[in-house]
């Protein structure tokens, strides 16, 4: 025990530290961008808004939905998606959209959830 005491105290000093390199203020990134809100209605018709904008909401096809997302992605390639659903929508069609921009090369999608309340 005594010898491994003894390598230990020797070898120790000689152990260079890593150093870490820390974010400085002034390399703070842009702020984030509001995301779009893709809403489901229990018809099944798709909605849009652009929290961007505004708080108007107009209703597109899926064609639409994906040619606007594509637009905003070309300002901004970092644009984020959120699909809210009435709670009687199937999640299929939750699912569908889903699918349906992630074909189309939109990476960041979440779902939009209602808080319960207290």
């Amino acid at each position: 025990m005594l010898v491994l005491l003894v390598i230990f105290m020797v070898t120790a000093p000689l152990v260079n530290p890593g150093q870490i390199e820390l974010p400085q203020v002034g390399k703070t990134s842009a702020p984030p961008v509001q995301p779009m809100e893709v809403s489901i209605r229990s018809d099944k018709s798709i909605w849009l808004r652009d929290r961007s904008q505004g708080s108007n909401e107009h209703k597109v096809t899926r064609g639409d939905l994906v040619k606007a997302i594509r637009e905003k992605q070309k300002t901004n390639p970092e644009q984020a998606v959120v699909i809210a659903a009435d709670k009687d929508v199937r999640y299929e069609a939750v699912l569908e959209v889903m699918d349906t921009l992630q074909q189309n090369q939109v990476t960041k999608v979440g779902l939009l959830a209602k808080p319960r309340g207290g």
